[in-house]
């Protein structure tokens, strides 16, 4: 175990460094930052590798084979009622434990925090059932997600500007560090009791569907809300005068974090509790070593959350204030380009996706194709956030446009690649994104005067859009080579006589 978490302390330092570099360069460059902010961020950064190396090692022995485990017996009961309602329980529990839903409630404050908290999760609750029957009917993902999207973005008209944004906003940040493991293990679960040849290929899709949920419910709440508007909560830049100061940050941070993963895995924790004594699946030696994993989590994941949330955010809107201020506001665009890039490999979720790509595939889709595919999209919708942050683009004239090139695409690439670019775009848009990408968008919009909730609420959403196009495009220049090798190919015999006939002709010259 020792060995395995000094990989994950290594793989973690490989993520988080190029995005701390970045920062320390622009702190020492075009934007020189107060040194109580940027020792924030320094501390904030080395709980984020711990964090993440601790919570990617937890989920491995935990979540995963736990998720793996219910979704198989869920089958085995041929009860869809049963399977359904139970379905529809653990979405509602998950999405209630997702951390970056919390950070999103408190940025939104004209929703009172669990009236936003329980729509979106009803919302992740009702697809999740939506993506399980799918699994079980073999119903064509690309189908659905049509069929939903029409409904999405007709919906959408009727809807207050101001709630567009957190809307698409909130289909991004419920899909995250607890949620994606859960739900990925189950839908592999699923699919292998199955056992068809399109099995392998339906074991995606299900974080896709479950992404779409929360923006339905969320703009059914604009609609009906009897306030109708929406307002946001300025981020706060903290003044440390010494040490002592910063130490009281993140010990007056840590405990807070730590009942919100306590509150977010205790009911999990419980439902796995209450499915081992029905089932009687794990035998003792596995139920310690999940019990182990469910700990490592809990560590990584209070670690983590107190990085980004009290060294990252102040960081990142402190870093688009000045940047905005900084007579030269046009470097936003390629900045938010570069930071894009770095910031997805932090998402500790990603890694979850990647492994699981990679492993399901038997290595026929690797983690680094995965990673570079899912860089150069996040690069381009932070470019593109920031371009609406100048200009005020409205987000219609980027998702319409995307998402229909993203749903046309579903026709032309293999059905597998569809499932992993739709699940790739709720996976992408994590913590990092909502305690960094937003704050600094924020911070931006301010500082130029526009108006936040239309201008920079919306990151979140482009960041879950692009992976849907780069992914899927991987997919063509997978299918491409492949196509491309058959002809190649020769039979065994006819490889032989041309070789006979190669012989024979240089015996005659």
């Amino acid at each position: 175990m020792n060995k395995i978490l000094r990989e994950k302390l290594s793989e973690a330092l490989t993520s988080v460094l190029p995005i701390t570099l970045i920062v320390l360069l622009l702190s020492v460059t075009i934007t020189p930052m107060p040194i109580g902010t940027i020792a924030l961020f320094l501390v904030g950064a080395v709980l984020l590798i711990v964090g993440m190396a601790f919570f990617q090692l937890g989920t491995n022995v935990s979540m995963t084979p736990m998720g793996e485990g219910i979704g198989a017996e869920l089958l085995r009961t041929k009860n869809l009622l049963f399977v359904s309602l139970i379905t529809l329980l653990i979405g509602i529990l998950i999405t209630i434990a997702e951390p970056d839903l919390q950070v999103l409630a408190e940025q939104v404050p004209s929703i009172p925090n669990m009236t936003l908290i329980w729509t979106v999760a009803i919302g992740v609750g009702l697809f999740f059932v939506v993506a399980v029957l799918r699994t079980v009917f073999r119903i064509h993902l690309s189908v659905l997600l049509i069929i939903f999207y029409i409904v999405v973005f007709t919906l959408s008209i009727y809807v207050p500007n101001e709630f567009v944004s957190v809307a698409f906003d909130s289909g991004g940040v419920t899909t995250g560090p607890i949620t994606v493991p859960f739900i990925m293990a189950l839908g592999v679960g699923l699919a292998s009791i199955r056992g068809d040849r399109n099995a392998q290929d339906d074991s995606f899709g299900m974080v896709a569907l479950c992404s779409i949920g929360p923006i339905l419910a969320v703009l059914l709440l604009g609609i009906f809300y009897q306030d109708g508007s929406a307002s946001y909560s300025r981020v706060t830049v903290p003044e440390i005068e010494d040490t002592r100061a910063l130490a009281g940050m993140f010990l007056h941070g840590l405990p807070e974090y730590i009942r919100e993963v306590v509150t977010a895995l205790v009911p999990i924790i419980l439902f796995c509790v209450v499915f081992q004594l029905v089932s009687r699946r794990f035998h003792r030696l596995q139920l310690e070593k999940i019990g182990v994993g469910f700990v490592y989590t809990f560590i990584g994941l209070a670690l983590f959350l107190t990085g980004v949330n009290v060294g990252f955010m102040p960081a990142g809107h402190y870093l688009g204030q000045q940047l905005a201020l900084s007579g030269h506001s046009w470097i936003l665009v390629p900045l938010g380009l570069v930071i894009g890039f770095f910031l997805v490999i932090a998402e500790p979720a990603v890694h979850v996706l990647n492994r699981q790509v990679e492993a399901i595939t038997n290595g026929g889709i690797s983690q680094r194709a995965m990673m570079l595919s899912l860089s150069i999209g996040v690069a381009c919708s932070v470019g593109l956030a920031m371009l609406r942050v100048l200009t005020g683009l409205t987000i219609y004239w980027l998702l319409v446009p995307g998402y229909l090139v993203a749903l046309i695409l579903t026709f032309f690439v293999p059905r597998i690649f569809t499932g992993i670019a739709f699940d790739s775009g709720g996976v992408a848009s994590g913590p990092m994104t909502t305690t960094f990408l937003l704050p600094f968008a924020m911070g931006a919009c301010e500082a130029i005067g526009g108006n936040v909730l239309t201008d920079a609420f919306g990151v979140v959403a482009m960041v879950a859009m692009t992976p849907l196009l780069t992914i899927q495009v991987l997919g063509l220049i997978y299918q491409f080579r492949q196509r491309a090798a058959e002809p190649a190919k020769t039979l065994p015999d006819e490889e032989d006589d041309a070789i006979i006939v190669l012989e024979e002709d240089e015996g005659n010259v």
